[in-house]
């Protein structure tokens, strides 16, 4: 056998070596996913109305699957590929929906503030986190995930700050449990707080976790809140780039501090703080996504595309939807401890505060 030959071989059988391996958790998060599909179809058919969106009967299913059974290790490497590769290739396509006019409608003062929020905010959940007790890294963990956007940001954070695998387990706890509830309760504040389709957006944008929780909080609203809310989302991601940077600078003091809650744990047993990977300032999905807004605001993206690309870029976030549920486990909560457990609430509560100050000081119409 020629080298080429044996090269062709061994990339046929990486493929359904690959789909053996994701092929468990995908099918899982599929099923899911159909059965949401088929609760919304029958909620429709039955009530004139879907008065919950398949992308948030995904996490509802999900997480009771979830709650009912915990997956063996040949189901995860499927369910994380369709909660984080599936989802970035959806908001690379959500980019081509993205028009000129709803980039004009942020303008400059709400990129503005939306870093002005995500800096007030990490300062407000830090001090906040200090006064329950918590130490200094496992608060900037808290801080930093709350205001930024969830898991991604603690685990971007946690190797700059030199935190162990103590810190960044409580830190994230209560992470998906709560990134949950907020999507289900975020919209009751439509008719509770008067608020537009833009400021809903907008707020959604601004206090929900993670991208596809977005999707899911802001579906019921329209798909301008859609859009809006997912600008200001992936330009809160962005944040990250600079948060991390001025982090690097401080994490020599930071290595100094011996945790209170854990002390056996010293300053010397900790992992040396490390640099800043690329991929952590600006995510590969991201610049898809600006790269497919680009286009479609210059009239260069062809029209008949728009339509198919969002038919998949919603198939694609309800599956990641599914993957999201199955990873949450109520559990976690109980593990986390009162202390954490009150810092992330009362952080998201002011990061709250903070946001529909934001909507009102710049006049969102």
């Amino acid at each position: 056998m020629t080298l080429q030959s044996h090269d062709q071989t061994s990339s046929a059988g990486r493929i359904p070596g690959s789909l053996k391996r994701l092929g468990p958790g995908l099918l899982l998060c599929l099923a899911v996913s159909g059965a949401a599909l088929a609760v919304e179809h029958l909620e429709a058919a039955f009530f004139q109305r879907a008065w919950l969106e398949a992308l948030v009967l995904a996490i509802l299913l999900g997480t009771l699957v979830r709650s009912l059974w915990s997956p063996a290790s040949r189901w995860r490497a499927g369910i994380t590929f369709s909660a984080k590769t599936l989802l970035e290739v959806a908001v690379v396509l959500l980019g081509a929906s993205l028009s000129a006019a709803t980039i004009a409608t942020a303008g400059a003062p709400l990129l503005l503030g939306i870093a002005a929020v995500v800096f007030i905010a990490i300062g407000l959940s830090y001090g906040i986190g200090r006064l329950l007790g918590l130490p200094q890294r496992m608060a900037i963990l808290v801080a930093c995930g709350n205001s930024i956007c969830g898991n991604s940001a603690i685990a971007a954070t946690a190797p700059v700050i030199g935190a162990d695998g103590e810190d960044v387990a409580a830190s994230i706890a209560f992470t998906a449990v709560l990134g949950v509830a907020v999507v289900l309760c975020l919209p009751l504040l439509i008719p509770a707080l008067g608020l537009s389709v833009h400021q809903f957006g907008i707020l959604s944008g601004l206090t929900v976790y993670a991208v596809p929780q977005v999707l899911a909080a802001t579906a019921p609203a329209g798909q301008a809140a859609v859009q809006i809310g997912t600008l200001v989302k992936l330009v809160r991601v962005l944040m990250l780039g600079p948060v991390i940077l001025v982090l690097s600078l401080l994490s020599g003091r930071l290595r100094a501090e011996t945790d209170a809650l854990a002390p056996h744990v010293t300053a010397g047993d900790r992992p040396a703080p490390r640099g800043i990977a690329p991929h952590h300032i600006v995510p590969w999905f991201i610049l898809g996504f600006l790269v497919l807004a680009a286009l479609r605001s210059a009239g260069l993206f062809p029209a008949v595309l728009l339509a198919p690309l969002a038919t998949i870029a919603n198939l694609l976030t309800i599956v990641s939807m599914a993957a999201l549920g199955l990873g949450v486990d109520i559990r976690s909560v109980a593990r986390a401890g009162p202390r954490v457990a009150a810092a992330v609430i009362l952080s998201l509560l002011a990061l709250a505060a903070i946001s529909l100050g934001l909507i009102h000081l710049i006049a969102v119409p």
